[in-house]
């Protein structure tokens, strides 16, 4: 990209507060003369009166026409370039030998909205969710390349965010050779990454605290992985002193990769057992031994108007799992889902909990990773939560 002057999108009276406080997104209804440039484009960002306020990329089909990337007078080349190199030398500081799987770039927690970048030992993988990013993704490829020098990379772009950005959906090795598996480390313990039935791009990377939570509490305790994908949860219970844990996953081929991560880091089959099986059947068993529990489901609402089904989803299984812990037992429960915030999601956990009749507290609140820092200006990037309860 070479620095070149720009042409101008103009606010609407009033509606620059939220670019003055650094808020990425610029929608519709605050525009008020749309330049005429190709959607994808960076253009300069102006109020009404005409003054500077940064740069943006934008998109006229997009309920969000507009993407900040620069606040202020700083070129958006020279802006994008400081942001991902910021962005590295974050997680250099963040994470040393001991782990080599992290993300590197959070969207607009590392003031690049559109780009998550992922990596896995010497695997990259990109998510690219937007038009003004994806005209940008020669410039991306070639940094990544110089300052990170991978094997591979990989882009995983789905979704339907990229629908409304009039974008397919793509999945192909965009550098270097097809790397199907790589093994990464993460503290104490190593997973192998199947790139072929991958969920996100390939492993929870954002679970990482949470997971070292589980192996701190876990000493001799029984602990029931559910939705456990490739097993991280249970493979750090056991390197906790757990004295069993047991995995339910729908996917086969998810529970495949759960056992082999189980035997690389050195447990036999005498300490686990896997159930390919729904998680709601087999809580609705009249009788599952567990004094630890954790709930880590798919995202129940992916859209707003899903919210209520939503909740009678996590109120039930929450219920479920409340019923079967003895007392002392542990419950560490999540949602994914970015349309039910904290609030409304410990509400559900008071329903859940007042309909098994348990007396239960909340010891403490989800960690979110480190390598997923969130934009203080920017709220709507916050979509893991979880609790942490014991029962009386």
């Amino acid at each position: 990209m070479k620095a070149r002057s720009y042409e101008s999108l103009i606010l609407l009276p009033g509606r620059e507060k939220p670019v003055l406080q650094r808020h990425h997104w610029i929608f519709s209804g605050a525009v008020k003369t749309f330049p005429q440039v190709e959607d994808g484009s960076l253009v300069e960002v102006k109020d009404h009166q005409g003054n500077h306020l940064g740069y943006a990329y934008v998109n006229r089909r997009c309920s969000i026409v507009a993407r900040m990337v620069s606040f202020g007078p700083e070129l958006p080349e020279k802006a994008l370039e400081a942001s991902l190199e910021r962005a590295i030398r974050l997680r250099q500081v963040l994470f040393g030998p001991e782990t080599n799987a992290y993300r590197l770039v959070n969207g607009e927690g590392d003031n690049l909205p559109g780009l998550v970048v992922d990596r896995y030992n010497e695997v990259v993988v990109i998510q690219i969710t937007t038009l003004g990013m994806e005209k940008l993704k020669a410039w991306l490829l070639e940094r990544l390349i110089d300052r990170l020098r991978p094997r591979s990379i990989l882009e995983r772009s789905l979704g339907p965010a990229r629908k409304e950005e009039g974008l397919e959906d793509y999945e192909a090795w965009i550098y270097g050779e097809a790397h199907f598996t790589t093994e990464i480390k993460e503290d104490q313990a190593r997973y192998i990454v199947d790139f072929t039935h991958p969920q996100k791009t390939g492993f929870y990377l954002d679970q990482k605290e949470m997971r070292k939570l589980v192996r701190q509490l876990a000493a001799g305790r029984k602990v029931l992985d559910c939705f456990a994908y490739t097993g991280a949860f249970s493979v750090n219970a056991l390197l906790g002193g757990a004295r069993q844990v047991e995995l339910v996953e729908t996917s086969a081929h998810a529970l495949g990769v759960a056992q082999r991560n189980l035997e690389i880091n050195g447990f036999g089959p005498e300490v686990y057992r896997l159930h390919n099986q729904d998680v709601f059947s087999f809580l609705r068993q009249p009788k599952v031994e567990a004094d630890f529990i954790i709930l880590d489901p798919p995202a129940f609402a992916k859209k707003k108007s899903e919210v209520n089904a939503a909740c009678r989803g996590y109120k039930d299984i929450n219920r479920l799992a409340l019923r079967h812990l003895p007392p002392g037992g542990l419950l560490l429960t999540f949602s994914c889902s970015h349309h039910v915030d904290d609030s409304l999601f410990q509400k559900v956990l008071f329903a859940a909990a007042s309909e098994a009749g348990r007396q239960v507290k909340i010891l403490q609140r989800m960690r979110h990773s480190l390598d997923h820092p969130l934009n203080i200006f920017h709220p709507e990037s916050h979509y893991l939560k979880g609790f942490l309860l014991y029962v009386d």
